[in-house]
């Protein structure tokens, strides 16, 4: 289970990638990073430079997506990358019985076990996206190609086509 204070989300955050060996710090805002919209506003950034955090339950096995903030998640592209039978979102009260995080802060890194993570190649047209760190109030910088590293994810196309 966890090695760090488990009631401190941003601590557990923080551990993680200081030993993942992470060079970036981590930002506390008064403002919330809750929405895209939110977090575009307090970071500074555009809302394509936000990362969303997607848990999703992939044949009862929980799975990261994660995606610019102007995405969508395409479920059918997971099922089919991941040959699985169901994909769904959890639900939030799954995810913070699991991990600690609520929605609005949900993390890349710092589970109890990393998750299996795909990263949307959108993500990769960014020098830098913004991730939120265990709360709506934390978030930190990074490229997607560290960010591959630290979550061991791996790269693939798992956005919604604009209609």
């Amino acid at each position: 289970m966890w090695q760090d204070d488990p009631s401190d989300p941003v601590a557990r955050v923080r551990a993680f990638l200081d030993r993942a060996g992470y060079g970036g710090s981590i930002h506390e805002t008064e403002d919330t990073i809750f929405t895209v919209e939110d977090a575009s506003r307090a970071v500074g950034a555009p809302p394509e430079e936000i990362l969303k955090s997607l848990v999703l339950m992939v044949d009862g096995t929980p799975v990261l997506a994660l995606l610019s903030g102007v995405n969508r998640v395409d479920l059918r592209k997971v099922q089919r990358l991941r040959g699985a039978r169901k994909v769904k979102m959890a639900d939030a009260a799954w995810v913070f019985s699991y991990s600690g995080f609520r929605i609005g802060g949900v993390p890349p890194v710092g589970y109890p076990e990393q998750l299996p993570a795909l990263l949307d190649e959108d993500l990769y047209r960014h020098a830098v996206v913004w991730a939120a760190a265990g709360t709506d109030h934390a978030f930190f910088p990074v490229p997607p190609e560290e960010l591959e590293r630290l979550t061991g994810g791996q790269r693939a196309d798992i956005r919604k086509e604009s209609a």
